[in-house]
């Protein structure tokens, strides 16, 4: 396993991460995700901390704190010690019927971090990220209940997901006005089938050296190997009844086609040449990975030890590419003799 430090600070985390959204019962919109009950959780948890990972992501939304509770069971059936292990949660989505039981109020965020402390049952977490946008909550209202939360124990990083560009940045210029807790992460979707996180936030998490945290690095399962272009809608497939999140089909089958021959040239899957694309890429901090299954998960840890080739990897980016879109296409052009050749990247080349 490799490790990177968690955005701009001195945590090492694992290059991948242990996803849990599958850890539930199976009800409600989550019976798409997985059922996942404790004996195989407390599985697939053994088998990432024997494969060197030290992180875990979860969320109080995923099956109503189900994942939670049997995230932090799998760490004491295990006796997992505490410091051996990052733990990342989430809340902002909604909890109970009451008109403030979901968002991020300063009401709402501090009963949810208590609830997360319980299910997980651990003292603090390591990272605590808002899960989604409150267009009614001040930020400056968000970023002081997340800076009480550092303050009293409870968290020691927070982090953000889902959010626009422009809201990050506005976000950073309050904490650093108000000496607030900063953003460490921004955990966002990205995939081979979705690049659109290059256009404005990849350039902004590289200037204020945020750490990406990748959901759904397999589009849903689209890139997993199970589907093609001869072959949309395979049976047992997650991404058959629960098309999220949405992609360019289009442009996914080009990628599909550009993968197949380097995975069947390596004897691997698509989807560890997929996760190891994301693994090569600068802006990538950590990447989550999700599981039904110990062979599903020890085959997306293998992509940790795959270096793609030059050749492989122009190939991936030529069939992935985004269109070009206004600014990014006229800041390539006429920054071409500032900075050389560039991709859409803020007009720049990647290291």
């Amino acid at each position: 396993m490799k490790y990177k430090p968690l955005g701009n600070t001195g945590l090492l985390v694992s290059q991948l991460c242990l996803g849990t959204m599958t850890f539930s019962s199976g009800q409600g919109v989550y019976r798409h995700i997985g059922d996942v009950g404790q004996a195989q959780a407390d599985d697939l948890v053994r088998a990432s901390i024997e494969a060197g990972i030290n992180f875990f992501d979860t969320a109080d939304v995923y099956s109503f704190g189900e994942s939670e509770t049997t995230l932090g069971q799998s760490f004491r059936n295990l006796q997992v010690a505490r410091h051996d292990v990052v733990i990342a949660t989430k809340g902002y989505t909604r909890m109970g019927q009451g008109r403030n039981a979901v968002g991020a109020s300063r009401g709402h965020l501090m009963d949810a971090v208590d609830a997360s402390l319980r299910r997980l049952q651990t003292d603090y977490i390591d990272l605590y990220q808002i899960h989604a946008t409150d267009v009614l909550t001040p930020l400056d209202e968000t970023l002081r209940a997340l800076d009480d939360m550092v303050r009293q124990g409870k968290v020691r990083y927070i982090g953000v997901s889902n959010w626009a560009a422009w809201r990050i940045a506005t976000a950073l210029g309050i904490s650093n006005q108000k000496n607030y807790e900063r953003f460490a992460t921004v955990q966002a979707y990205y995939s081979l089938a979705g690049r659109d996180l290059e256009r404005e936030l990849a350039p902004l998490m590289e200037y204020e050296k945020l750490g990406l945290l990748v959901w759904s690095p397999l589009a849903g399962g689209l890139l997993s190997g199970k589907f093609s272009r001869h072959n949309q809608n395979p049976d047992g497939s997650r991404r058959s009844t629960f098309d999220f999140p949405i992609v360019d089909k289009e442009r996914a089958w080009n990628v599909l086609d550009a993968i197949a021959p380097i995975a069947q040239a390596r004897q691997c899957s698509p989807a560890r040449v997929a996760l190891a694309w994301l693994l090569s890429r600068p802006v990538v901090t950590s990447v989550l990975v999700g599981a039904k299954r110990r062979a599903q998960l020890d085959d997306n840890l293998a992509a940790i030890e795959m270096t793609l080739s030059d050749d492989e990897l122009a190939a991936i980016d030529k069939a992935s590419a985004l269109p070009p879109e206004y600014p990014g296409w006229m800041l390539a052009t006429q920054g071409a003799d500032r900075f050389g050749p560039a991709d859409l990247w803020g007009g720049r080349t990647r290291a």
